[in-house]
């Protein structure tokens, strides 16, 4: 397998990190994404941790940003500072 998966499913999740830890919603999904990258590079060299590995940060993934709306939302009702 060529060396570019590595550098794909480098510049991929950096992005997805980058983007959620800016608050952007389309981080998480990109992180989300990468994670099904992550699935294919395992099936495709035979690497089977890997998918382990690849449910395991999409759970992360999708917890935190269960918890980022949650607390924008809790955020959004609460009153301004007086």
């Amino acid at each position: 397998m060529s060396q570019w998966w590595s550098w794909v499913l480098t510049v991929v999740g950096i992005a997805g990190l980058l983007l959620a830890g800016g608050r952007r919603t389309v981080g998480w999904a990109v992180g989300l994404g990468a994670q099904a990258l992550w699935v294919a590079y395992a099936v495709a060299t035979r690497q089977w941790g890997f998918i382990f590995s690849a449910l395991a940060y999409g759970a992360v993934y999708a917890r935190n940003w269960l918890r980022w709306r949650r607390e924008a939302r809790l955020g959004e009702a609460d009153p301004p500072p007086s």
